[in-house]
């Protein structure tokens, strides 16, 4: 039965999330204003930024954005991330940066960008405890941890007696996945949402780095993906992708986003990009039903 991506209800993530890295990096303001806008029409309600995002311009698009459809943006959950060290004195700070640059009262949902050994520290857990308590953060979570780093963080703040974390942010495609299913059962266990990113590596699903890297391309701006893809696997798989591609005809981003967005347990996939057509890519994808195809790429 096909599936149609309705909007969700106040304040709430979406199947599908606007993904705001290349805001500020690659397009400019104006050209966000339209995607965000777009997104919306098109029932998304999940928008995600970040601290590091071009050194906080991601942060300070979506802020402006917040300001200029104040009506409109009453019903986006904003999430957004604040990278490490996170100590006591720090964590403040920062969260009362992003939420200068977002021009809000409070960070919808607040993601610890990656791990870090100071995230086990007491203080720490405390310091963001006590910012949900005064209302400046309604919602924690963690990106780029794996399972046993989420699973120690939370038996910690399970001791502690505060607020656990409420979601995970990790890399998931069909090259490269940190979704483990150490991290399905542990979100499984203590209702936990699970957002992946990434549905086409970063453009690696496409192909278009099969053959080295070109200037302004995303593995050209940050080299570090290269260090996730280029790798024996990585390609292996796009060599798969490539032949169901062949026989079904469908393109490989296509097939892609299908694998990402009908994966099973997952609260939302982030999307970004330069344009509106990226985000009809995905739409297209979230509601694509065929059982022949969802066999190729083992969905089902």
């Amino acid at each position: 039965m096909k599936k149609t991506l309705i909007p969700a209800i106040k304040k709430s993530f979406s199947a599908i999330g606007l993904g705001c890295v290349t805001f500020g990096r690659e397009i400019d303001q104006q050209a966000s204003f339209k995607i965000m806008d777009y997104a919306v029409e098109k029932g998304i309600t999940f928008f995600d930024t970040a601290s590091a995002y071009a050194d906080g311009a991601s942060e300070k698009i979506v802020g402006e954005w917040i300001a200029d459809r104040h009506i409109v943006s009453d019903n986006i959950l904003i999430a957004t991330k604040i990278l490490p060290p996170y100590n006591s004195k720090t964590i403040a700070g920062s969260v009362n940066q992003s939420l200068q640059r977002l021009q809000t009262d409070a960070i919808d949902l607040l993601y610890l960008h990656r791990w870090e050994q100071t995230v086990e520290d007491t203080d720490a857990l405390e310091a963001f405890n006590d910012l949900i308590k005064v209302g400046k953060i309604k919602m924690l979570g963690v990106s780029n941890f794996n399972d046993g780093q989420f699973e120690n963080v939370l038996e910690l703040q399970k001791r502690l007696g505060i607020s656990l974390f409420q979601s995970i942010q990790n890399n998931n495609n069909f090259a490269i996945s940190d979704i483990s299913k150490k991290i399905v059962e542990i979100c499984m266990d203590h209702d936990i949402k699970m957002v992946t990113y990434s549905p086409l590596g970063a453009g690696f699903l496409t192909g278009k780095y099969k053959n080295g890297v070109e200037e302004g391309t995303r593995f050209s701006l940050i080299k570090g993906h290269q260090d996730i893809y280029f790798n024996e696997m990585s390609f292996q798989r796009l060599g798969e992708l490539q032949k169901i591609a062949a026989v079904t005809g469908y393109s490989t981003s296509h097939l892609a986003l299908v694998w990402a967005l009908h994966q099973p347990h997952i609260t939302s996939v982030l999307v970004g990009g330069r344009s509106r057509k990226q985000l009809d890519q995905a739409l297209s994808a979230y509601n694509f039903n065929a059982r022949d195809i969802f066999d190729e790429l083992e969905l089902i």
